[in-house]
Order: structure tokens, then sequence, then C-alpha cells
């Protein structure tokens, strides 16, 4: 047990239950979550209520002992890596649904909460949260508010940021922060709020949260669409937005390479699909029922066909089989499989310029070396790709930067951004201090001076001090 575990359990005794408290023999026993080293410090609390939660941030605030917030850990940034002498913090037990207001369609949520869970509660009531995303079974509302988590449904409803009304949060003096505002229009001065979202941790702990609710239509069609380029694509999405008996639920774009890897790995059959198809579009649209989302996807495709130069199509027969469909998206693993520690990156590019910054990204990787290549994939309607550089010495530390480099180049020059809904973290330190805001990152650390002049919050993460 670490020195600090002791020292808690001594001085925030009176918390009995309200405050668990974990040390490295019990750590060795959980999953560490995306990182390996999420556990290093080997000293966890688990507070239960935000009162518990703000008597830990004083604890440590009184014995100079730096805080790592954690929520599902599902993190790809490194944003939740700790240390040895730290302490992590973790909204685990920060895990109720408080309130479902059915006719504001808002529900207040304490930070622990898993995205799936509360999807399975609103569904009871015919309402979604506003936005979704793969992870959505282990990632939490807390993390998913600190690092402006975005999603399949961001084209239509924004990323997080645009999701919360009200937040409460145990900022680094230890005291509670509450605005649990319940309503979307508030002109009252700056937003505190803002600056906790997408903070990554080091503005404020997370304890609890007012997001907005949207309506939830089983009604479903959804298709594999082999076309051309994703201008292509945006010109369906275009299409089916526009039709007013229809509803867009999902639009994401695989370039060709993800598709067949993801496919034979997961036994697929893509004997439908032309061999030379570069991209392939996963589009779900909701009707009134499922019948007319299926006619109207059918028609919509059949009409657009050679206008927009589709190659091949398939509609799924049954939920199962469209159940198949998202998993060649949403199941990323054998990209790790296929090439053990490859780089992925995140970026964000006006949907418009997709086609020229893909172009230019295989360009630059070709540079480096011939053999490199890299999967791409993403929410095409918000212009956010995922990409994960792949080919024999890709890991190989000299090449780190260079690939970097052919990643991020020209991302600011389109109007788009180096990281688009994974956060910064500790991995993406150097794009964040050469192809980030100056001015931005010069307010962020102002803000980071004022609010933690000790600097105990998430050290090491952003916003990264000027020393």
């Amino acid at each position: 047990m670490t020195e600090i575990i002791r020292s808690l359990q001594r001085d925030l005794n009176d918390f009995g239950e309200a405050l668990h408290l974990v040390g490295s023999e019990r750590l060795a026993n959980r999953h560490p979550g995306e990182h390996r080293d999420n556990f290093g410090a080997g000293a966890l609390a688990e507070p239960a209520t935000p009162e518990a939660a703000a008597a830990v941030v004083r604890w440590c605030l009184e014995n100079d002992v730096p805080i790592v917030p954690q929520g599902g850990r599902t993190g790809l940034v490194g944003g939740g890596i700790s240390r040895p002498g730290e302490l992590i913090l973790s909204t685990a037990r920060l895990n109720r649904i408080e309130a479902i207001d059915p006719l504001a369609r808002t529900v207040t949520v304490g930070a622990g909460v898993t995205l799936q869970a509360l999807q399975e509660a609103t569904a009871e009531v015919g309402l979604i949260p506003g936005i979704d995303l793969a992870a959505r079974g282990s990632a939490t509302i807390g993390g998913m508010i600190a690092t402006n988590a975005g999603g399949i449904l961001a084209f239509r409803n924004g990323v997080m940021r645009h999701q919360v009304l009200g937040i409460e949060a145990v900022m680094p003096d230890g005291t509670l922060f509450s605005d649990l505002t319940r309503v979307l229009k508030v002109s009252a001065g700056p937003d505190i709020k803002q600056l906790l979202i997408g903070s990554e941790g080091a503005y404020g702990f997370v304890t609890r949260a007012v997001l907005k609710l949207e309506s939830f239509n089983p009604m479903r069609a959804t298709a594999l669409v082999g076309l051309r380029d994703a201008n292509s694509a945006l010109a369906l999405i275009a299409h089916f937005r526009a039709q007013p008996a229809l509803q867009l639920e999902g639009a994401e774009l695989m370039w060709q390479r993800y598709l067949r890897d993801s496919a034979g790995d997961k036994g697929f059959d893509l004997g439908w699909l032309e061999d030379d198809t570069p991209a392939i579009l996963l589009m779900e649209v909701s009707a009134e029922s499922e019948e007319q989302a299926r006619e109207a996807l059918e028609e919509g495709l059949a009409a657009l066909w050679e206008e927009h130069g589709l190659t091949s199509g398939i509609v799924a027969a049954s939920l199962d089989q469209a159940r198949r469909f998202w998993a060649l998206r949403e199941d990323g693993d054998f990209m790790y499989r296929h090439f053990p520690a490859a780089p992925s990156y995140d970026v964000s590019v006006p949907p418009g310029s997709l086609d020229d910054y893909v172009a230019g990204l295989r360009a630059r990787l070709n540079a480096i070396d011939p053999g490199f290549d890299a999967y791409v994939y993403g929410h095409i309607a918000d212009g956010n790709l995922h990409l994960s550089v792949i080919g024999e010495g890709v890991t190989a530390r000299a090449l780190k930067a260079p690939i970097e480099d052919a990643v991020y180049t020209g991302v600011a020059e389109f109007g788009g951004s180096f990281s688009a809904e994974h956060g910064v973290g500790t991995e993406k330190r150097r794009a964040y201090l050469i192809y980030g805001n100056p001015a931005r990152r010069a307010v962020a650390q102002a803000i980071k001076a004022a609010l933690d002049p000790k600097n105990l919050f998430n050290p090491g993460k952003v916003p990264y001090r000027a020393d």
C-alpha cells in the first residue's frame, strides 16, 4: 500500500463508504484500459459523492499530490497516464442516472455513467443522448466531457460541447462548482462549463452533468455503397439529408484497404463489391417505418447511381445484417492484429477537402517509405478522419516525427484540426506545440496558471505549460 493511500485513509476516514481507496495490490487485478500506464500511480480514490471528491482534492492540494482524473480509461492519447507519487481520481462510483425529464428532454447524470447505460435508460422513454461512439460500453460521460468527444452523430447534433446544459465539478482549489442548468438559453456572462469541456482534466474533475436528449427512431435501413471518392459520398449524404420524410442517422466512410481487411477478419462476404472501388460508405436512415426507410434508401441510391459514380451497393435485409455492417466500421481491433502498435491519429478537415487531404497523405507517406500506407476511415459528414499508418518499420522511433508531419501537414491550412475527437493527452504533445494555435495555447496556459497554480490537475497533459 502506498503512503498516499495510508495517509488518505487516516485523514479522510470520516467519509466511510462514500470513499473507496485502492492501492497497487488491488489495482494489479484491474484492467488498465487503453494504456498500460494508466495505473502507474499505484493509488486510486473512488468517491461516491461530489463532496467526497472535493475532500480528496483539498487533501491533495494541502499535501502537494498531483491528481490524474480517470473515467472509463478508453482514451487513445495517454490522457489518463499516471505515475508514482500521483493519485488517480476515478469517476467509477459517481454512476447514478439521477433524473430523466422527457418533457424538457434532459437528463441529470453522474460523471461515471457509461454512454451505453445512459442510452439504454433514456431509450425507455423514446429518447437518446445526442452523441454516440463505438466505445459506448466503456466510455463515461465525464470522460466524454473532458475530451469533448464527437462520434457518429456529430454531423447532426454537434460534439459533447453542444450536448452539455449544466455541469458540476471539483475545481483545483477543492471547491465544488455546481451549475446544473437545465435550459439551453443562458446569456449571463461567460459560460464557465466550457472551460471544463475539452480540458482533459487539467481544469477540474467533473462529477455531474445535465445533457440534452434527442428523439430515437428504431425504424431504420442500412446500406453499404461503393463509390469513387469522398465527394461522391458527400453528394449522397446531401441528397438524403434533404428528404423531409427521412432522418440521416449515420454516414461513415471507409477507404478500400480498411474495409477489405476488416471484412476479411470477420468473414464478411464482399462479393458484391467491385475490386477497384476506392471508398465505401456506410449509411443509415430512419423513417416512420422500416419499409419506408428501406424503400427511400433504395430509390435514392438508384436515382443517384450514375450521376455520383456509385459502383456497387447492398442494403441490409435484417437487423442482424445491419449490425454486421456496423461491425465492419466500429470493430477496428483487426488493425493491430495485422500491424501491432501501428501509430494512429484522428484529424478533422472540411468535408469538401477530404479527397485532397487523403491523396496528399498517401503521397507524403510514400515519400517516407514506398511500403507505407494508411487505414483511413471516419465520420465523413463532419470531416473527421481516423488514420492508422501501416507498413514494415512504421513504429521505428526515428520515424515518429516524419510520420506525424505527414499526417498533420496541410490540416490547419485546409481549416481543420490535428485532433478531432480523441484529445491531446501525452501522445499529441509535439503536435499540440507545433501544429496547435499559439494564441489559443497561450490563453489555455494562462487559465491553467490562474485555476491551478501548483499544476496538480493532470500534470503533463493539456494545456501544456510554457516550461
